[in-house]
């Protein structure tokens, strides 16, 4: 595998006893420890990295970057903030994010609360004390009276089960754990295993260096272009001036994100019309195609029709037909996995040191060998291999630690049948402990990171209402739980996109329960909502 960044740990930081715990510095922790703070309470951030950006920081693979806008796609809790960073893309690539992160997190002072190179192994819930225990893999003993995961919806890897990895003579990169320093794939036979969002955006870079890329293709994705460009100074300043106007517009728009949307059925205009505006968006670009009418995800007929234009386009970009029916998704729902938007995805297919296998049939990829991969009892030569082979998504990174509730029950015991909490953000039997953008909200089906600002925000003035009213413990009762997982459900049936197989439901990891996890109910809903539990004294929840 390739190496990661070695170096000394981080110092543990002195204190064992906090108000909150909050593990992970992405985006959502490192909101909630700044909001934390400000609000007087004592609060230690735990994060795994070795630096501030949660997946920003691992995942650095060629061409990653952002599918929404980055200048929504970032903190709106800080005016002064907003005006002062200067977004270069339309769609920031990752060493932007990571740099806007950075400087966050050094313009607030956060890093003196947040221990680096740490991993949480285990949380267990003192029914005696009303508060957490939380032992770290370096030795440590923390208390906390509330513990917050902000560990990310996609940040627990699922790495393919390989025969013969251990024979592979070559480089074995992974595209959530990038090294640090520059891969040079000049003149070298790769492979890429993997055509979602990752292997779609690193697949045009790394062809250009490789001598010869083979890409290993067991399902085909929609991939639309991402029409990136950089951000005229104009433009720029057009948006802040007006930047609290557009953060309020996305807020009543279902996935907080202020994007050219049309809100008529595809079935009621003419064949013309229809073509037009699938035209026009996908001149514009990114995930704002599905904007060009207001049914394609929730009618199978309007559905149709979207399809269609997007593999007419295809045909057209791609020369060789047999390699283009092999992209083209079969009897599969348009978005109902979550778009991938990409540059020159579909034009590399075009190249001459380019090879497309399809590893979809019972032969598929069998093993690796000493020099490359046997797939439908073929060698194919390689000197490097990418995985680009996605996540354990929405639950991964919290199962992974072993927590526990009353009565000792585990977070695998009581997500076995699929992620249930409350509002997206407490889980019954788990009294005090709270997760940032996850399942049961709007989460990856939104802006994550004005989804998470929202969230933080309200878990902040529970934690105010509670040291008011000096209560000790808060948990969802059993009840709102249900209630609310019944909700999540009914939003789903409305959609197609519970309609396949996708990291949605979870069937990319072999034996997890197939939930449709995100709420897609729509933000202004889940907002009202979390809103009024919070205005009739935390209905839903158990107050002690």
């Amino acid at each position: 595998m390739a190496a990661e960044s070695s170096g000394p740990r981080s110092p543990i930081l002195p204190g064992s006893r906090f108000d909150a715990i909050v593990v992970g510095a992405g985006f959502a922790g490192l909101y909630m420890l700044y909001r934390l703070r400000k609000l007087g309470f004592s609060a230690r951030a735990i994060e795994a990295a070795p630096g501030v950006g949660g997946t920003w920081f691992w995942n650095r693979y060629p061409g990653a970057r952002c599918d929404f806008e980055s200048m929504q796609y970032c903190y709106q809790f800080d005016e002064a903030l907003q005006q002062d960073w200067e977004w270069k893309e339309r769609f920031a690539s990752q060493p932007e994010i990571l740099a806007y992160i950075e400087h966050v997190s050094g313009r607030f002072d956060l890093r003196r609360d947040i221990q680096f190179e740490t991993r949480v192994r285990s949380a267990t819930f003192d029914e005696t004390a009303n508060e957490w225990a939380v032992e770290t893999d370096r030795g440590q003993s923390l208390r906390a009276q509330f513990f917050i995961m902000g560990v990310g919806c996609l940040s627990s890897a699922n790495p393919p089960a390989l025969p013969g990895a251990e024979a592979f003579g070559g480089k074995v990169y992974c595209t959530w754990k990038w090294p640090h320093e520059k891969v040079d794939f000049s003149g070298q036979r790769v492979g890429v295993i993997g055509t979602g969002s990752s292997g779609v955006q690193a697949i045009p870079l790394i062809a250009e260096e490789a001598g010869h890329l083979t890409v290993f293709q067991r399902t085909p994705n929609y991939v639309v272009p991402a029409q990136n460009r950089a951000l005229s100074p104009e433009e720029v300043a057009a948006i802040k001036a007006d930047y609290r106007g557009l953060r309020a517009r996305a807020r009543q728009l279902p996935n907080l994100y202020v994007f050219s949307r049309h809100t008529d059925s595809a079935l009621s205009v003419s064949d013309e019309e229809r073509r037009a505006r699938f035209e026009a968006q996908w001149v514009l670009g990114g995930l704002q195609f599905l904007g060009a009418f207001g049914d394609l995800t929730t009618n199978p007929e309007a559905n149709k029709f979207i399809t269609q234009f997007w593999r007419e386009k295809i045909s057209g970009i791609v020369k060789n037909p047999m390699t283009a029916d092999l992209l083209t998704p079969k009897d599969e729902i348009f978005g109902c996995k979550r778009l991938v938007s990409g540059n020159d995805y579909y034009e590399t297919f075009n190249r001459a040191n380019f090879s497309l296998v399809d590893v979809s049939g019972e032969g598929g990829i069998e093993r690796l060998t000493a020099s490359g991969i046997r797939a439908g009892g073929q060698d194919y030569p390689l000197d490097a291999l990418v995985l680009a082979t996605g996540f354990d998504a929405m639950t991964g990174s919290v199962v992974r630690i072993d927590i526990r509730g009353r009565g000792g029950v585990t977070i695998q015991d009581a997500w076995r049948d699929g992620p249930g909490n409350f509002i997206g953000l407490a889980v019954h039997g788990f009294p005090n402990m709270f997760n940032l953008a996850g399942p049961g909200g709007p989460s990856v089906l939104a802006n994550m990171v004005a989804c998470g600002e929202q969230h933080v925000e309200w878990i902040s003035d529970c934690l105010v209402f509670m040291r008011e009213k000096g209560l000790a413990s808060v948990e969802a009762t059993a009840e709102a739980q249900k209630a609310w997982g019944e909700e999540v459900a009914a939003a789903a049936k409305t959609s197609l996109r519970s309609a396949c197989n996708s990291w949605y439901v979870g069937s990319n990891v072999e034996g997890k329960a197939r939930v449709f996890m995100p709420y897609i109910g729509g933000f202004p809903r889940y907002e009202a909502f979390c809103n009024r539990v919070a205005a009739e004294g935390y209905e839903g929840f158990e107050l002690r």
